[in-house]
């Protein structure tokens, strides 16, 4: 009879949440660190759950409480690959200030390192427009709400640095990582 036990994974993995508007360079600056990282990591962006949603047409009153159920499910999800060992670059805007507050009470703050990407609204609009994959407007809807909750481990300026740039310089913040993180100064301002 074949081994039926569930397979060890050793400790959990870190995660690395780059937090930014629409069009900031989120997505660019995690395909980089996945060949600058040391071990295995995986790009989980917000964009591929939404994507993964059936056609069917969504009533306006609707379209709120998907997006949550959504939300929630994609913090379910990060969690659920770092408690199993797994390394995850997430790329998820922290529009709405339950979104933290529940990662928060999801994530290990220790090994949690937040990224704050930045660049200026009118570069994110000329973005969005370029782009033509956005809601005209989205990225002006998240600009003043991403960034609002407080402190980062690292923060980037996509309007003046590479992606690679970027980067580097996370790769750098990860290896010699801020005591506490951000995600443990959150957690003790805002659930204690």
């Amino acid at each position: 009879m074949a081994d039926e036990s569930i397979p060890d994974t050793g400790p959990g993995g870190t995660v690395i949440l780059l937090n930014g508007a629409s069009s900031s360079g989120k997505s660019s600056i995690a395909r980089e660190l996945l060949g600058l990282l040391d071990g295995t990591w995986f790009h989980i962006p917000v964009d591929a759950f939404h994507a993964m949603r059936g056609d069917r047409p969504i009533a306006d009153e609707d379209v709120q409480a998907e997006i949550d159920r959504t939300a929630k499910g994609f913090h379910r999800a990060i969690a659920g690959m770092t408690a199993a060992g797994n390394n995850v670059v997430a790329d998820y805007p922290l529009s709405r200030r339950w979104r933290l507050l529940d990662l928060l009470d999801l994530l290990v703050h220790e090994d949690t390192v937040l990224i704050g990407v930045r660049c200026p609204l009118e570069v994110l609009r000329r973005r969005e427009t370029e782009r033509g994959d956005r809601n005209p407007g989205l990225a002006a809807m998240q600009y003043h709400a991403v960034h609002s909750h407080g402190p980062h481990d690292l923060d980037v300026d996509t309007s003046v640095q590479t992606p690679r740039e970027c980067a580097l310089g996370i790769r750098d913040t990860l290896r010699d990582r801020p005591r506490p993180t951000a995600f443990e100064t959150l957690h003790r301002t805002l659930r204690s």
